[in-house]
């Protein structure tokens, strides 16, 4: 369609907040593709092809989400429900958006623990794990292309593989002290801290947009104090009394106490995506609470792959997974000990987003462009990348040598892995589709093992 035509449309009519609602829910159950793909959805449906908000307008506030800790799928998902209908218009986006995919994901869960066993469902398995091995190196690669824009910030990205690598040293360290260089770097060389902007860029007219460009900003937007304050005292009542009400009843030990202030320092530190975050989860789901073991936290992140949603809902799988192991109900009730987990996991981790949205979105101007605020996310990227890297090497060694470098290599699985990344790389192939092949072929070589 040309231009003109673009220009020539009336502007849309004004959304009910049920019209909103349904195309919210609509998305919750649709949004694969992780969050470029999700974002691209949102585009081409909100500024193509609905025009509920405009190109300028949409980029604003991706550019916010890009610089949050946090699912930025999800959290401009929430920016564009509350800029549309306040608050609650906000909180409805933001909660559609996880909602669906929390609940198959519970689903999923729960069949995988009971039938993981199963030859049929082992051999799906066996093909599905090179493959994410292959998704999360090509994650690596993509960020650290969009990333490492100077020999400074791949010093960066080298450092925290080393620092995690070598010296094991927590997530939440690199991430500090590589905020701190990228503070500094802002003060005394700002050119290799600068970043463009991210995804898409404002080149095309789709015609007038209900919130369009020069739509004033609406009163629910504006800053003020007293709902700045209010959001700060809700946002702590509720995490100050639910963490309360768990450390009264299963005291500050208990599986689901830790699980509650473990997420939430989880979701301070996914700067840089989901994929950021996976190595922190694993730090303290496998090694240090022992909530689920490594093979089952590759597992899950397969799941999650192939779930609608933000990928950083494979919380939900690691807190099922660690109520269940746990019995923290007794043996018994094990399935609504697991949905107790992944409810904890799941409010912890994205409580905080909804906070940045409607804390930080009147503010959004202030600080969009300011290199002071921006220098420490991009040396917080940096290092993420070498992080990542750190992640697809710890996949690869329980993939490729699942009983020790003692026992036999898979070499089977090595060849889906190689065939993965050609396809993802190469081919540019979707990662449900990859995981779907990779599944199919692990089933056929698992059924002629057996046959043979």
């Amino acid at each position: 369609m040309s231009e003109v035509t673009h220009q020539n449309k009336s502007r849309p009519d004004p959304v009910s907040f049920m019209e909103a609602f349904i195309y919210w829910l609509k998305l919750g159950f649709i949004s694969f593709g992780g969050p470029a793909g999700q974002i691209s959805m949102m585009h081409q449906e909100l500024v193509e092809r609905r025009r509920w908000i405009s190109e300028q307008r949409f980029l604003h506030a991706l550019n916010y989400t890009m610089v949050l800790p946090g699912p930025e799928a999800q959290q401009l998902a929430t920016y564009i429900g509350w800029l549309m209908h306040g608050t609650w218009g906000g909180i409805v986006a933001g909660m559609l958006f996880v909602l669906p995919s929390f609940f198959i994901l519970v689903a999923l869960t729960w069949i995988y623990l009971i039938y993981s066993e199963v030859p049929a469902i082992a051999g799906i398995l066996y093909g599905i794990k090179p493959a994410v091995t292959a998704i999360v190196l090509f994650a690596a690669y993509r960020i650290g292309s969009r990333a490492l824009q100077n020999n400074l910030l791949r010093a960066i990205s080298v450092a925290a593989f080393i620092a995690i690598f070598v010296f094991n040293l927590p997530f939440p360290y690199i991430v500090l002290m590589a905020g701190l260089i990228g503070y500094i770097g802002s003060h005394y060389m700002p050119d290799k801290f600068r970043t463009g902007s991210h995804h898409v860029k404002a080149k095309d007219s789709y015609g007038p947009a209900l919130i369009d460009d020069n739509t004033p900003i609406p009163e629910h937007a504006r800053f003020q104090w007293s709902r700045f304050i209010t959001f700060v005292v809700i946002g702590l009542l509720i995490w100050c009394g639910v963490m309360i009400m768990l450390a009264m009843q299963y005291g500050w030990a208990g599986t689901l106490t830790q699980m509650g202030w473990f997420f939430t320092k989880a979701a301070l530190m996914t700067f840089g995506g989901a994929y950021a975050v996976l190595p922190y989860v694993y730090q303290g789901g496998v090694e240090q609470y022992m909530w689920l073991n490594a093979v089952q936290m590759i597992d899950g992140l397969a799941l999650g792959e192939t779930t609608p949603g933000p990928l950083i809902m494979i919380v939900a799988f690691v807190g099922f997974v660690g109520g269940w192991s746990k019995a923290i109900f007794g043996p018994d009730m094990l399935f609504l000990a697991g949905v107790a987990g992944a409810s904890i996991a799941t409010l912890f981790t994205f409580l905080p987003s909804f906070l940045f949205i409607l804390l930080g979105g009147p503010t959004v101007e202030a600080t969009r462009h300011d290199i002071k605020f921006t220098a420490p996310l991009t040396g917080i990227t940096a290092a993420v990348v070498g992080v990542i890297v750190n992640l697809s090497v710890f996949f690869a060694y329980h993939v490729l040598w699942p009983d020790g470098f003692d026992a036999a290599f898979e070499w089977f699985s090595a060849l889906i892995g190689i065939a993965a990344y050609i396809a993802l790389f190469k081919y540019k192939t979707g990662i449900v589709t990859v995981i779907s092949f990779c599944a199919a072929a692990g089933l056929s070589y698992t059924l002629l093992l057996g046959y043979f």
